[in-house]
């Protein structure tokens, strides 16, 4: 297998992973990033509008190889890039202040697996 078709599937994997917890265990995941979502419960619809995106991006990386799948592993460097610098500047504000160097490293492999994905 080659190196592109390794980083699709483990983006894919990584994907389906984070966007279940998302839709399935909100809180869960809230307080892993260092947000309680008993203060702040408005926390628990925002992860899973993001678990749902997060769980069709990966579902479409795992498509059988055309243009659909094609579209998905393109559009992968964009989405993961903007991810990363949205990551990058709440953990700067302070927003995440437990866990912001790790969603921002969390994301920058993302993106580094989505660019990877691209080269095949």
């Amino acid at each position: 297998m080659r190196i592109a078709e390794v980083a699709r599937v483990l983006l894919a994997c990584i994907r389906l992973l984070n966007g279940g917890l998302a839709l399935l265990v909100p809180g869960f995941l809230a307080r892993q990033i260092g947000v309680d979502p008993d203060a702040n419960p408005g926390i628990q619809y925002v992860l899973r509008m993001f678990g749902i995106r997060t769980v069709l991006v990966g579902a479409e990386l795992l498509r059988p190889a055309g243009e659909r799948r094609d579209e998905a592993v393109r559009k992968a460097v964009l989405i993961h890039a903007s991810d990363t610098l949205a990551a990058f500047l709440a953990a700067l504000s302070g927003n995440f202040p437990k866990s912001g160097r790790t969603i921002v490293a969390i994301s920058a492999f993302n993106t580094l697996l989505a660019v990877l994905a691209n080269r095949g």
